[in-house]
């Protein structure tokens, strides 16, 4: 198979493509290394966390390698994710347009292979893991149950997303973990939040794949909302914020999260409005904007930790 049959549908031009050794590239793009954008959607829960703690704590000497150390996690613990989902949803990617370019339907990487990476993925994410409190190591396996189910999710529920803002929220409880050995108020306050937030995207997400799931029996909120996905959208994002700010209150937060928390409202506001759900190319471009969204409230909660520890 030549390297331009070889990549996948709805990601070519990248780094892998182009730059990777010709062995390694259906590996990584099982681990989805040519679309990092999930990555970054997983990090930014663990980052807000790991800032607004900081913030609670008054410190931020240790910020910086928990913020490293969270960045190499999310993206090697996405990887073994994506890894599992492609072995489980083997059959049903080889009947989706998007998806039957990769690796696993296409032919590139055979099953044992790929549970050979998914084991050797989630073995470097144990060893980022064991660097924190044994609180934080058992917070972070604990999540490992919510990974493993979700794929099945869209099989027998209009409501997968909900089950993936639980995976991918769950760094939102890490920085209080790995910070205080505990589990705060305000870590749960933002995970709710985080959770309103996936909700969201995904749907945007799925609307990629509306047609095609429907044709064969995949469920999801994009086709449960349909045309009302704009007004669904409001609720989940305005809920997003709502509970995003109670975490803010709970931690006593000062003024620059806040001013992150109106830049990330201020996003997803464009976001609905720039939405159209009939153009699979905009749904992505809106989605992969989350990172951007993300950003900017971490930019504000980092700029509040900074500033209550006085630095």
């Amino acid at each position: 198979m030549n390297g331009a049959a070889a990549r996948v549908a709805d990601a070519t031009g990248n780094w892998v493509d182009t730059l990777a050794p010709r062995w390694s590239r259906p590996y990584l793009r099982l681990s989805r290394l040519d679309r990092p954008i999930g990555s970054w959607l997983l990090l930014m829960p663990c980052w807000w966390s790991a800032a607004l703690a900081a913030g609670v704590a008054h410190a931020v000497w240790q910020l910086p390698l928990i913020i490293v150390l969270f960045f190499v996690g999310a993206f090697v613990m996405r990887g073994a994710g994506c890894t599992w989902n492609d072995i489980t949803d083997r059959d049903l990617d080889a009947l989706v347009e998007r998806t039957r370019s990769r690796p696993i339907p296409a032919g590139q990487v055979s099953v044992p292979r790929a549970v050979v990476f998914l084991v050797a993925q989630a073995l470097i994410g144990l060893a980022v893991l064991v660097q924190f409190n044994r609180f934080a190591v058992a917070t972070g396996i604990a999540s490992l149950l919510i990974v493993a189910v979700y794929p099945f999710m869209k099989r027998i529920t209009w409501w997968p997303q909900i089950v993936l803002g639980l995976a991918f929220s769950w760094g939102a409880l890490m920085g209080f973990a790995v910070t205080f050995g505990r589990i705060d108020a305000a870590a749960v306050l933002l995970y709710a939040g985080s959770i309103a937030w996936v909700i969201g995207y995904d749907t945007i997400y799925a609307h990629q794949d509306a047609e095609d799931d429907a044709l064969i029996g995949i469920k999801s909120t994009a086709l449960l909302f349909a045309a009302r996905t704009h007004q669904a959208l409001l609720v989940f994002y305005a809920l997003a914020v709502v509970l995003i700010g109670a975490a803010l209150v709970s931690a006593g937060s000062s003024f620059p999260a806040w001013v992150g928390l109106a830049a990330f409202a201020a996003h997803l506001i464009w976001q609905i409005r720039r939405l159209d759900t009939g153009n699979p190319a905009l749904c992505l471009r809106i989605f992969q904007s989350n990172r951007d969204a993300g950003l900017l409230l971490f930019a504000g909660l980092l700029a509040d930790a900074v500033l209550r520890a006085g630095v």
